[in-house]
């Protein structure tokens, strides 16, 4: 172990004798290094009870990744000012941060944006170095695009839809921008390709795409390694939705929620869509994954951890006979007066969403802010919804119910 010739950087080890019914046995602990060991000049990687030789650059890299004492997320870059970030964006945090709240009230709204930025962390001092300022994390949520590019210019999100062209893709989307309006791109091209279903949960109607896109885009982005250069992925193909993402890996196979052990890969991150609402309490997401995936299609959801986590959700096809006869009944339906399937999932964000603004309909529903008025305006006129308070800072009330108190 102290031969250079041999292992590099040499590590030492203390052999332990024991004396077991009568016979010695030399125990010797050898424990996590925060460093990557060559024998002779080969790379080694631990997978379970097994030692697979390593050659790839990326999968290196990614052992040096994994072997880190600090998160991705927490990396100082003194040199980025609120100049570099989009600003704009915090009275959309601060009112989706009331909003998931139970009193409708949340502390970030009465902070100042310096206040809000400490008490989400994106501000942090490194206490190795003494460097502090904004972090990885304040980038990759709320930067700029062009300050986004300059700090991870491997960042990327393809967004592919491949049912009729598996050669190439029928609809792409590339996505390059901050988090926050990354969540809204993703979950509105999914909404876009994925045929939905009625369902009740406790007598409310929900969307069973919303509640699995919210999971799988929600996974994709929180916890994702972004040191790496490798590109994550949104894949819709006939049957099944494909995610995968680079990652610091803890474990490795196949997760399911008995064997669970949740550990957060960006917790910054992952709290800040916590207090937005745009995730729940760490290890729900696969709970919830798999139960609404049954709901929806009868089939299981497959996620599978390495230096890539790969998640693979079966999904409810319809032949063309099936979506014909639909699109007939949803006319048939809108002249009797009913609504159809665009007004079904604009009830749908409404009701779970009551602050959410049209521009943020029109990119979550894939269609234009000149349908969106005209959308909103038939559900009014049928008595589905209302508007209460001004235009800004008003509110969604949904539902003949509500109407009719």
């Amino acid at each position: 172990m102290n031969n250079p010739a041999l292992f590099e950087p040499t590590f030492a080890v203390f052999p332990e004798l024991i004396v077991y019914r009568g016979r010695y046995v030399v125990r010797i602990h050898v424990p996590a290094s925060s460093t990557v060991h060559r024998y002779r000049g080969i790379c080694y990687d631990r997978v379970d009870e097994s030692d697979i030789k390593v050659s790839a650059t990326e999968h290196i890299a990614q052992m040096y990744i994994r072997k880190q004492n600090i998160f991705t997320e927490k990396r100082i870059f003194p040199y980025i000012t609120k100049k570099h970030l989009r600003l704009d964006l915090l009275p959309k945090i601060r009112r989706l941060a009331a909003n998931s709240s139970r009193d409708g009230r949340h502390p970030w709204q009465e902070m100042d944006d310096a206040a809000l930025f400490r008490s989400a962390g994106l501000v942090s001092q490194d206490c190795m170095t003494g460097k502090s300022g904004f972090n990885a994390a304040a980038v990759l949520l709320l930067g700029k695009d062009e300050t986004i590019r300059n700090c991870f210019p491997a960042y990327k999100t393809d967004a592919i839809m491949r049912r009729d062209n598996i050669d190439r893709y029928d609809d792409r989307d590339t996505v390059q921008t901050n988090l926050v309006e990354a969540y809204d791109r993703l979950m509105a091209f999914g909404s876009k390709h994925l045929n939905d279903k009625f369902f009740l949960e406790t007598d409310v109607r929900v969307s069973l795409v919303n509640k699995i896109l919210r999971e799988v885009v929600g996974n994709l982005l929180i916890h994702r390694e972004y040191s790496s250069s490798r590109p994550a992925r949104f894949v819709i193909e006939r049957g099944q939705l494909l995610a995968d993402n680079a990652n610091k890996a803890l474990h490795y196979g196949a997760i399911t929620p008995e064997n669970l052990d949740p550990q957060p890969k960006n917790p910054i991150i992952a709290n800040f869509f916590h207090q937005i609402g745009w995730a729940d309490e760490l290890g729900s997401g696969v709970r919830n994954l798999f139960h609404y995936v049954k709901l929806y299609s009868g089939g299981i959801p497959v996620m599978d951890e390495g230096d890539i986590f790969k998640v693979k959700v079966p999904l409810m096809e319809r032949s063309s006979q099936e979506s014909s006869q639909r699109s007939s009944q949803e006319s048939l339906g809108e002249q009797k007066g009913e609504y159809g399937a665009t007004e079904e999932r604009l009830m749908a964000l409404l009701r779970s969403e009551p602050h959410i603004t049209g521009e943020s309909i029109a990119a979550r529903l894939g269609i234009t802010r000149r349908a969106v008025t005209k959308q909103i305006g038939a559900l009014k006129d049928k008595g589905l919804v209302r508007r209460i308070g001004p235009k800004k800072g008003g509110y969604w009330v949904v539902g003949r119910l509500e109407l009719q108190d």
